[in-house]
């Protein structure tokens, strides 16, 4: 009788489990479509970001599409993709990736760049890990604002320094100075790497 009586929980909980990741599945595989366009709009927002042609607020997510699809060319680079803003059949500028160590964690985004390397037209950040408030305002406009219309062309292996360095071009963030010291090295490493080889 003590068998049969744990017999009927066991069961109902074996059902319920069975059915409850059913669900999950289902749901899982009928969200997915849905997921990854919202990612690859998202995604498509930052380029447009970097390249000057995107406003918050402003662009919808209809112009973001059509933006992107007249005017960006992906293709490989690196470890990443590179995205090339085109005006007709000339390069106009670069979406460069660049990566690197945080404070706290991995640090991805994209640097722009004119096709002669003479100046920056911005920057976006894909993932961090910073501190919110301190490292992590590296994702807030008024940081990135800051690279927009950047002159690099005397840089020669520099392209970012940190004020109050000579030469500084761009404001650390107070109080994170680690953090804005990170993303300027990976900055100018990847671009260094992206003028030496990469630059068509």
């Amino acid at each position: 009788m003590k068998n049969k009586s744990l017999a009927y929980p066991i069961i109902f909980m074996t059902l319920l489990t069975v059915i409850t990741v059913f669900i999950l599945a289902f749901l899982n595989q009928t969200t997915l479509a849905k997921v990854e366009e919202n990612q690859n709009l998202e995604l498509r927002r930052k380029i447009l970001y970097v390249f000057d042609m995107y406003e918050e607020g402003k662009t919808s997510d209809d112009e973001v599409n059509k933006l992107f699809e007249d005017h960006v060319v992906e293709s490989d680079w690196n470890y990443a993709k590179l995205f090339t803003l085109m005006d007709g059949s000339s390069e106009k500028a670069y979406a460069v990736p660049f990566s690197g160590p945080g404070l706290w964690g991995s640090i991805t985004g994209y640097i722009g760049v004119d096709a002669n390397m003479n100046e920056v037209t911005g920057v976006e950040f894909i993932s961090q890990n910073e501190t919110p408030g301190l490292g992590g305002r590296i994702s807030e406009a008024p940081y990135k604002e800051q690279y927009r219309n950047v002159d690099i062309s005397n840089a020669t292996d520099k392209y970012i320094i940190n004020r109050p360095a000579p030469g500084g071009n761009i404001d650390a963030i107070a109080g994170a100075t680690q953090t804005s010291t990170f993303v300027q090295n990976m900055i100018n490493e990847d671009l260094k790497a992206f003028d030496q080889g990469g630059n068509k």
